[in-house]
């Protein structure tokens, strides 16, 4: 426990047996529990887990269970009720999981199997659910392969417990050995997704945005729909896009990077950009309309479907312009060279002008 409260470590593990062994036995004193997701692994991952279930890494004198759900209701306290049954009801919209504790109240390591592979995504976000649901004050996250400093891990979850915010992000790239130490094709499909992070997420500061390395709050794990969390590598992307919606406050953390510590990359970077862009562009709308029109209304709404709506009638007069240069003797309408520099000009001021509230909107989540 940190300032007495409880604490404790989501671990998606996906093939990750010659790796889970170390996670485990350098995690912290301080972790009440060490929540090791198994992704449907062909390698002996869950057996290895097994092992330090049954072993003195798997002491702790702190015992955790579910809360207890009230036996009456009354007209002040159905609706929380209401929310303690959906929760209890949520577990079915995960993918098929079994706990292998058989006794998860009193051990430190809970080992958690999905039946099937599911992605790390989907291992965080069941991971997230067991935390949630044994009233946990902070879950951070380490992966399986060993590429996350444990004595790094207090200054990430401090100041979920001391500050109360709501979600921590370790940032590789602050560090001064960034440039040396992260490979370059990772460095370039970072700063890419970063970009785009950014403007989807609402959180305009936020750099290091594919780092796993983080800590949530209760608040904040109770404030978004676990189970609608991206199953694949996009998650950390959509993960800031669906606190963002909720008004979670954000904080980044100057942390290592930490490279060739034995782990083996399933990464490719090249093939996940496309796809996260992808996301990130779909989540940009529905933030939009989600917490700018159905949440509460801000103009930012307005300015920024004006902006694309213009610019958007302004391709057909691009496309004549272009034409008609390629074509010798071929001359524009005035007109024509009016609405586009019109259209074009108005748009860009209008996006410009939402980015910008969008900017002081959300300065107030980011501490």
């Amino acid at each position: 426990m940190l300032n007495n409260k409880t604490i404790a470590v989501v671990v998606p593990a996906y093939n990750e047996a010659g790796q889970i062994g170390r996670v485990i036995e350098t995690m912290p004193d301080f972790v009440d529990r060490i929540v090791v997701v198994n992704d449907k692994s062909s390698d002996d991952t869950a057996k290895v887990t097994e092992k330090y279930i049954t072993s003195a890494w798997n002491d702790t004198d702190l015992e955790i269970v579910p809360p207890e759900h009230w036996e009456e209701v009354d007209v002040f306290s159905a609706a929380e009720q209401l929310v303690r049954e959906k929760n209890q009801a949520e577990i079915r919209l995960f993918p098929p999981s079994e706990v292998v504790n058989n006794a998860p109240a009193k051990d430190r390591i809970i080992l958690i199997n999905l039946l099937r592979n599911s992605g790390v995504g989907a291992a965080i976000a069941r991971g997230y659910k067991w935390c949630k649901d044994h009233d946990i004050d902070c879950t951070a996250v380490m992966a399986g392969d060993g590429q996350m400093d444990p004595s790094e891990l207090a200054s990430i979850c401090r100041p979920v417990l001391e500050e109360g915010i709501d979600y921590v992000k370790g940032n590789r790239l602050r560090h001064a050995s960034a440039s040396d130490i992260i490979p370059k094709t990772r460095f370039f499909g970072n700063s890419v997704l970063s970009i785009l992070t950014k403007i989807a997420s609402g959180y305009w500061t936020v750099s290091d945005t594919q780092t796993g390395y983080t800590a949530i709050s209760k608040n904040a794990l109770h404030s978004i729909e676990l189970h609608k969390i991206f199953p694949r590598y996009g998650m950390p992307n959509d993960m800031l896009v669906k606190l963002n919606m909720a008004y979670c406050t954000l904080r980044e953390v100057t942390i290592k990077p930490v490279y060739n510590v034995g782990e083996k990359s399933k990464l490719k970077v090249f093939k996940v950009i496309l796809p996260i862009s992808v996301l990130l562009v779909k989540s940009f709308f529905r933030r939009l309309w989600v917490k700018y029109f159905f949440k509460d209304f801000h103009p930012l709404f307005l300015l920024y479907n004006l902006g694309f709506l213009l610019l958007i009638f302004s391709l057909p007069f691009l496309v004549s312009l272009v034409s008609n240069a390629l074509v010798r003797g071929q001359i524009t309408p005035g007109q024509n060279v009016m609405f586009f520099i019109f259209l074009t000009i108005t748009g860009f001021q209008s996006l410009f002008f939402a980015m910008w509230m969008d900017i002081q909107d959300n300065d107030k989540l980011l501490k």
